[in-house]
């Protein structure tokens, strides 16, 4: 279903709703927002992942093979 027909359809539902179904929506969409907020970095995350990312490359930082990072995890499980 194509999203303007969804939005048409939410908005009918919303226009004949009850007081109960309008704070579910509501609920629904500040509980929508607030998970997009926190799934954005902040500009010094960014920064951060972005000096990582040079040292990596450079080859100023430690890396390790998928065996490693395996056999590292199945280490500290024991």
């Amino acid at each position: 279903m194509p999203s303007m027909d969804i939005r048409n359809t939410i908005q009918k539902f919303i226009s004949t709703a009850g007081i109960r179904l309008l704070k579910m929506i509501k609920a629904l969409a500040e509980s929508y927002q607030n998970d997009e907020q926190e799934l954005m970095l902040h500009k010094e995350q960014y920064a951060l992942t972005n000096q990582r990312e040079e040292a990596h490359l450079k080859g100023k930082s430690e890396s390790f093979t998928w065996q490693q990072v395996r056999q590292n995890g199945r280490n500290t499980a024991k």
